[in-house]
């Protein structure tokens, strides 16, 4: 099956009260518990009590993999309706207050959080985890290396973080903003090989500050419980095609890199600052945005980018079936990301209503709404 680029999709979704669309502290046994029945077990708690992630079992089939996300978003949602609550597609909520959140009573989360303190309490934020199986599993960190160039398109594609504690920030992804708070996370460093990469670990896991590799939280990093490598970067997306073309995207450009290891072998460490750069300028300004071009020559708009990639990987993207779901990555640049609609949401109901307050509201009924579509 690796042969096929299996791949699955991970989504944290943010619990709110069904009515105010509010935060909800607290995840109520009940729901949790008749949610994980009702998704035969693909649904489970995250570190704090206001977010729920899903996970899909391993596709080949885009298709399939689509409807059985559907699935997973309409069956979370139905079971929060039972209980006044419903969920959010977005990297963070925003009005939600991150001092009032509560941690997920799990021995995990116990240690994570004493050891991150209040960075941690502040990791009231949503993502996107897309996994692809490689051939050769042994790959991953190379090819881990030679995708770094291209975080900075999957981030500024998945833009749905505008806001921050009840104030727009001025950025179209937030999100990485407050995550790269904690420890082991950004751009990765700029391991070759499968040993260099375990003996990073093993430094780690001998001096006692992590157990394993799951501790480490990169934006693209192997995964510890599947033998896949697992992209971390991008919001949580409001719309499921979105999200959808996204995982796309990444499968066949995993593919393509697998298949030409010629490509991007030659990174230095120019090119991740440069990478770091071009990241902090997707967070930023979204698809709307300008990269380093790493090349060296001068500056290229994320659209010209895009197009670029999808033409590199055309034939990987015909090989896997999902030419057309690659190329709704077009019409999130043209259309704007959920960033740019929430933004348009707020900035219209400003104009007609009394103040922020309401405008905000507007914003939180258009993602609860979208998030369904």
């Amino acid at each position: 099956m690796s042969g096929d680029y299996t791949f699955g999709i991970e989504e944290e979704y943010f619990l709110v009260d069904a009515e105010t669309k509010s935060i909800s502290r607290e995840m109520p046994q009940a729901f949790l518990d008749e949610v994980k029945t009702a998704t035969g077990g693909q649904a489970m708690g995250e570190m704090l009590q206001s977010q729920i992630e899903v996970a899909t079992t391993p596709h080949t089939e885009i298709l399939d993999a689509r409807r059985e996300l559907k699935f997973l978003r309409q069956t979370v949602a139905s079971v929060a309706a039972k209980h006044g609550l419903a969920i959010f597609a977005a990297g963070t909520h925003p009005t939600a207050m991150w001092m009032s959140a509560r941690q997920t009573d799990t021995e995990r989360y116990d240690q994570v959080m004493e050891d991150l303190q209040m960075v941690g309490q502040r990791n009231m934020l949503c993502g996107l985890h897309v996994h692809v199986q490689l051939p050769d599993p042994d790959d991953r960190v190379d090819v881990m290396m030679r995708m770094l160039p291209y975080l900075p398109l999957f981030i500024a594609l998945a833009t749905s973080s505008p806001f921050w504690r009840a104030r727009p920030t001025g950025l179209k992804g937030y999100r990485l903003a407050a995550y790269d708070e904690l420890p082991r996370t950004g751009v990765p460093e700029l391991f070759r090989t499968q040993a260099e990469y375990e003996a990073y670990i093993a430094a780690l896991t001998r001096a006692g500050v992590i157990e394993d590799s799951s501790y480490v939280w990169w934006a693209i990093r192997p995964s510890l419980k599947h033998p896949t490598l697992e992209l971390r970067a991008p919001d949580s997306c409001t719309l499921i095609e979105d999200s959808i073309a996204i995982a796309a995207l990444y499968r066949t450009l995993a593919r393509h890199l697998a298949r030409n290891p010629w490509q991007n072998w030659d990174l230095s460490a120019v090119t991740r600052a440069l990478v770091v750069e071009n990241k902090w300028r997707a967070q930023r300004y979204g698809v709307q945005g300008t990269f380093v071009d790493t090349a060296g020559n001068g500056s290229v708009t994320v659209a010209d980018f895009l197009e670029q990639t999808i033409d590199t990987i055309a034939r990987d993207a015909a090989a896997l079936g999902c030419t057309a779901e690659v190329e709704h990555c077009r019409t999130i640049v043209g259309n704007g990301t959920s960033a740019d609609a929430q933004l348009a949401v707020f900035e219209a109901a400003e104009k007609r209503s009394d103040g922020r307050a309401d405008a905000l509201r507007a914003v939180t009924d258009w993602i609860a709404d979208a998030t369904l579509q």
